[in-house]
């Protein structure tokens, strides 16, 4: 059994994770299976969850059997696994490094972080210390994307529009907040080899157009305005698919990728595709601030 600890009280993941992982509060359709939530440490302050709601948050989880710390550091030598909860993602570096150097597998909820520079630091620390990390939304494993990558009559996806809510965070700028979300059914339909972005901002949406190196083109639509929904078109050889996504399951299904990370070591999603993502939204992020014009990914 897989020794899980948590960092950070400020996502309601915090609560739902370890409702699927430790199998309390949920139907049994939701659980997961392998590990159990032993240890968190809620964090300080923070500007995306008040005090109260941080410290209702660490009761539910002692009622769920998680023993509250008061330091990252106290779980070091009695967890197996770490999962970075924070939602600030330019504090993950920081907040990961101790466990890196130890050794310890890591799973950072997105974004895995704001810059490319952290994140390729991030991964320095994991192939040196031989820690496996995983980061993602759990877009990427919708029920819909997972039948959409097993049809093998569809022939070879040409192009794909996604969407999702793209709520803004000044901690967390431009499309790392939320806009991520859409951005990783992207990734997971596409797959990597973006080369560069253009992205159009209104107050309430953007829409970011990708141009992959094999001449693809993928666009992300993030909604601030309308229905707070999620989806996608994949435009194939043989067909065309158009599907919403329901979120009913979305949270057991990463959580069945993290805790087979924890135990094989295997990293589920390549570096280099995760450290393209970040450099996708952060060239996103400077096309809009500059009059939309095309960027090139650097990472």
């Amino acid at each position: 059994m897989i020794r899980i600890g948590i960092v950070g009280f400020d996502t309601s993941h915090a609560v739902e994770f370890t409702k699927r992982i430790n199998h309390v509060d949920i139907s049994e359709d939701q659980w997961v299976y392998g590990a159990k939530v032993i240890m968190g440490y809620p964090g300080g302050p923070s500007s995306f969850a008040s005090e109260e709601v941080i410290a209702e948050r660490t009761q539910t989880l002692r009622r769920f059997g998680v023993k509250i710390v008061d330091s990252p550091e106290e779980m070091i030598g009695k967890i197996d696994a770490v999962m970075i909860e924070q939602q600030e993602g330019s504090s993950h570096l920081a907040a990961v490094k101790p466990f890196l150097e130890m050794g310890i597998p890591s799973f950072i909820d997105k974004p895995l972080a704001c810059s490319v520079s952290d994140a390729k630091k991030i991964f320095e620390l994991a192939i040196l210390h031989n820690a496996p990390v995983f980061s993602s939304s759990s877009l990427r494993y919708a029920l819909e994307v997972q039948e959409l990558k097993s049809k093998k009559d569809l022939g070879e996806i040409l192009g794909a529009e996604t969407y999702s809510p793209a709520i803004l965070h000044p901690k967390n700028p431009g499309l790392f907040n939320y806009g991520i979300h859409g951005v990783e059914m992207l990734y997971a339909i596409m797959g990597a080899g973006c080369e560069t972005v253009r992205c159009i901002y209104r107050e309430g949406w953007d829409v970011a157009l990708g141009i992959w190196r094999d001449d693809r083109i993928g666009t992300f639509r993030g909604m601030r305005r309308g229905p707070h929904s999620y989806g996608f078109t994949a435009f194939c050889e043989r067909g065309i698919v158009s599907s919403s996504i329901n979120t009913q399951y979305i949270y057991r299904e990463l959580l069945k990728r993290v805790i087979d990370m924890f135990k094989t070591r295997e990293m589920p999603v390549a570096p280099e595709e995760t450290i393209e993502i970040i450099a996708f939204i952060e060239a996103a992020l400077k096309s809009a601030n500059n009059e939309s014009r095309e960027v090139k990914l650097h990472f």
